[in-house]
Order: C-alpha cells, then sequence, then structure tokens
C-alpha cells in the first residue's frame, strides 16, 4: 500500500503526517524547527525528519510513493526553491532537490499556508466553496487564495502575503524590512510580546504569556489583554478590508493559534470588518476545522498529486 510524506515547517516545529490517498491519516509525528540554531540547522532537520518518516513508512508496511514539504516565506515551486522566509533566515534553498536526494521519491516544494488552504478545501470548513481564503494566524501571518481546490502561488510565489500589508505607517520594524506590518500587531508572538510590554508599562507582572492566555484573559476583562486584543482585531480588520476589495472572497477560513480563539477572535473581527467596508459585502468569517494539522496534510495532498500527475501521463 502507498503513502505520501507531508512534512509542515513552522516557525518554531515541524508537523508529519503520512496519509492514504483518500486523506486517512496512518502516523504522526513532530519536531522543533531549531531555528534558534540558524537556516542551515533547519535544513539538516527538515531532510533528516523526511528520511525518518520515509523509514517509518517502511517500518509500518506501507511504500512511500511521494512527498510534500511546505514551509513559510516566498516558495518558487515550480524550482522547488525555498527563496526567502523572515522568521526562518534562508534564501535560495533548492529544499526539493535536496529532500529527494535524501529519500529517493517525488517531492513537491509548497508553501505552508497554500497546503493549509489545499486540505482546508479539501477536508476541512472550505469543502463547497469554489473560491476562498485561508488565513493562519501564528508566528507569522500569511494567506492563501484558494480557487477550485487549489491555491495561487503568483508570478513570482509570493501571493498572499497578508502579513505585510502595512496597517500603522510608521510604526513597529518588521522582520521583511518595513514597518507598521499587520503581522506586527496581530501574529501570536506579537500579542503575547505587547501584553507584557503593556504590564510592565503599567506596574503589573509581566510575566510571558502566549496569545491563547492573552486571548483567555480578554474573556475576564483584564484591561491590558482587552487593549492589546483590540489592536491586534483592528489590524486585521484593516487588512482583510484591503484583501476584501482586491479579491472578494465569500469566505474567510481562519486558523493557527489565535484563530483557537473562536469567537473570542471572530466576533469582534466581523464587526471590526464590516465596519471598513462601505460598498463592498464582507466575506462569511469562520473557524478552520482541521487545526495544525492542515500543513502536514495538505503537503501530503501536494504528494498526491505527484503520483497522480505522474499516473496520468503514463
Amino acid at each position: 500500500m502507498h503513502c505520501a510524506i507531508g512534512l509542515d515547517v513552522g516557525g518554531t516545529a515541524m508537523k508529519a503526517a503520512l496519509t492514504a490517498a483518500d486523506g486517512t491519516v496512518l502516523h504522526t509525528d513532530r519536531r522543533p524547527t531549531n531555528r534558534e540554531h540558524g537556516p542551515d540547522a533547519v535544513v539538516t532537520a527538515i531532510v533528516d525528519f523526511a528520511a525518518d518518516l520515509a523509514a517509518a513508512a517502511s517500518t509500518r508496511g506501507f511504500e512511500c510513493g511521494a512527498a510534500g514539504v511546505a514551509v513559510p516565506g516566498i516558495v518558487e515551486e515550480t524550482t522547488g526553491t525555498a527563496l526567502f522566509s523572515a522568521n526562518i533566515g534562508w534564501r535560495d534553498v533548492p529544499l526539493q532537490k535536496l529532500v529527494n536526494e535524501r529519500i529517493g521519491v517525488p517531492v513537491a516544494l509548497g508553501h505552508d499556508v497554500r497546503a493549509g488552504g489545499v486540505a482546508e478545501a479539501r477536508l476541512g470548513a472550505g469543502r463547497g466553496y469554489r473560491q476562498f481564503l485561508f488565513l493562519p494566524i501564528g508566528t507569522g501571518i500569511a494567506a492563501a487564495i484558494v480557487i477550485d481546490g487549489q491555491a495561487i502561488g503568483g508570478a513570482n510565489g509570493g501571493a498572499g502575503e497578508v502579513g505585510h500589508i502595512v496597517v500603522r505607517p510608521g510604526g513597529e520594524p518588521c522582520g521583511c524590512g518595513s514597518a507598521g506590518c499587520m503581522e506586527t500587531l496581530a501574529s501570536g508572538s506579537s500579542i503575547a510580546r505587547h501584553y507584557a510590554v503593556l504590564q510592565a508599562k503599567r506596574g503589573g507582572n509581566a510575566t510571558a504569556l502566549s496569545a491563547a492566555e492573552v486571548a483567555a484573559r480578554v474573556a475576564t476583562g483584564d484591561p491590558a489583554a482587552s487593549a492589546v486584543w483590540n489592536d491586534a482585531v483592528e489590524a486585521l480588520a484593516l487588512a482583510l478590508a484591503h484583501v476584501t476589495l482586491v479579491l472578494d472572497p465569500g469566505l474567510v477560513v481562519i486558523g493557527g493559534g489565535v484563530g483557537d480563539a473562536g469567537e473570542t477572535l471572530l466576533a469582534p473581527l466581523r464587526k471590526a470588518l464590516a465596519a471598513h467596508l462601505t460598498f463592498a459585502r464582507a466575506p462569511r468569517l469562520v473557524r478552520a476545522e482541521l487545526g495544525d494539522a492542515a500543513g502536514s496534510l495538505g503537503a501530503a495532498l501536494m504528494g498526491w498529486d505527484l503520483l497522480d500527475g505522474d499516473r496520468s501521463q503514463s
């Protein structure tokens, strides 16, 4: 029985799945990205993880037919090159070639968010929608523009980088080189950082909290949490208003760690987005269904698409 490897490389962790052709998950695993040791260490970790997953497939009696690797940043899918990632710090890495040489099967390289969008389109909250936007909010923020079950890469591999829409000109410097990007206010790491800073300014306990913990404090009426959360919601709403005017999506599927806040995020975001749109119809905002498995499942689907393409040409 054939299986495909799906490997999703995030800012802090790598998530993996071995799947059957119908999307059934046969095995999962998770490892740290090791980005604190530099981009070369991340590349080594990816290649080693892929090799271990191929071995795990064999041990379980499956034949690994293909693999998909989903990474953050700018990706040139046709050449299999990871061009740039502000969060990881790499440039022009021939990742498809490196993984293929290690495990000896066809390898697809794609953008982590676009892979997640494909998974949500075929297996999750985007089913039944011909066009929608997938927006996971985690360490970084990017979107997948999904049409007919496929995510658009753009002319240069950079489609969907909504996290770098400037919503506060002259604001906080961003890792991309600009300032005031939506990501500097609404990403999970930014929410956690801003909360700690605001607590310290107010003379409170500056113990670091996750974005999920900040969201939980919003529900209790914590004034610092509410202030930081409102800034994040406003930044997201402004960026989504721009996207709505350009793309007119009927649906926005929101995932990632911040998306896990559910209606604590979605309710005020719906209101703020509607306030920024004068004539355009606001898209429906819903929570993603696949959670943090979306990227690895989408990566595995990329691998299966390779196999299906080979079969159709034979």
